[in-house]
């Protein structure tokens, strides 16, 4: 039992790290977002606003992972793995856009 509560601690571990990488990374971004010209300015707020609701709902879903049961945990591992595959391809398209 303890082999899998190791790993449950690490994997949130990695997810937190990678969480606070992409909060930091977004804040990046709205930063840049206020030094552009206004019509820019718009598709910037809107990818922003996007990114947002994909961080929230990843932290969300990181929250209830380690608030889960051992028996509970791989299922709410696949649940946040899909939250966070939706949050990486919303930041990738927001580089894309912006670079």
């Amino acid at each position: 039992m303890t082999n899998q509560a190791d790993t449950k601690q690490a994997y949130q571990e990695k997810v937190k790290a990678q969480l606070d990488k992409l909060n930091a990374q977004i804040d990046e971004l709205k930063a840049k977002s206020e030094q552009v010209k206004a019509d820019a300015k718009i598709e910037y707020q809107d990818k922003l606003a996007e990114l947002y609701t994909k961080r929230d709902a990843a932290q969300s879903k990181f929250q209830e992972l380690q608030q889960s049961t051992e028996e509970a945990w791989t299922e709410m591992q696949k649940g946040f793995e899909k939250a966070w595959t939706e949050l990486n391809s919303a930041w990738e398209s927001a580089l894309t856009k912006f670079q």
